[in-house]
C-alpha cells in the first residue's frame, strides 16, 4: 500500500468514526481495539519475539501474518497439552492437517473422569483452536477401541467351577 492509498484509507476511517461517535458501545469497542493494536506495536518496537508474545502473535495471526506455519503451531499446541493428558492416562498423536481439518488420535483416557474421552477431546480441541483459529474443525479418533462389557452365562461359570 503506497502513501496515497494510506491517506485515502485514513480519510475513510475518519468518516466512519464520525458516524459511530453517537453509539457509545461502538466508540468503546474502537477505543479498546486501538489500545490493543497500540500495545502490540509498542511490544514489536521493544523487540519481543512474536511467537512468544500472546498479543502480538494473535494479531499477526488475525491478519494472516503468523510467523510460524500451521503445522508447527498445531504440533506445539499438542506438545503443550501432552503433560496434562499423560497425567490422566491419555495422550494425543497428530495424524494430519488438510483443508482446514486437523486429525488427531486420542490415546488412553482419564480413569477418574466420567466423561474421559470427551474431556480429552475438549482439551485438545481448545489447545489447537487457540494456536490455529483458522482451522475449521478438529477430528479426533480413539486410539484403542472401547472395551465393552461381556455377558457371561451363569451355567458356564458353574461348569468351570467358578
Amino acid at each position: 500500500m503506497n502513501d496515497a492509498e494510506v491517506r485515502e484509507r485514513v480519510a475513510r476511517l475518519e468518516g466512519l468514526l464520525e458516524k459511530v461517535r453517537e453509539d457509545a458501545a461502538a466508540v468503546e469497542a474502537v477505543a479498546a481495539l486501538s489500545e490493543l493494536y497500540g500495545e502490540a506495536l509498542a511490544r514489536l518496537i521493544r523487540g519481543v519475539d512474536p511467537e512468544q508474545d500472546e498479543l502480538v502473535s494473535h494479531l499477526l495471526l488475525l491478519h494472516g501474518l503468523c510467523p510460524a506455519p500451521l503445522e508447527e503451531r498445531v504440533a506445539a499446541a499438542l506438545d503443550g497439552v501432552r503433560p496434562y493428558l499423560r497425567s490422566h492416562g491419555g495422550g494425543v498423536e497428530l495424524l494430519g492437517i488438510a483443508e482446514g481439518i486437523v486429525r488427531v488420535r486420542l490415546e488412553g483416557s482419564c480413569k477418574s473422569c466420567t466423561a474421559s474421552a470427551a474431556t480429552l477431546q475438549t482439551i485438545v480441541e481448545n489447545a489447537v483452536r487457540d494456536a490455529a483459529p483458522e482451522i475449521e474443525r478438529v477430528d479426533a479418533e480413539s486410539g484403542a477401541p472401547e472395551e465393552r462389557p461381556r455377558l457371561v452365562q451363569v451355567a458356564r461359570l458353574e461348569r468351570n467351577g467358578t
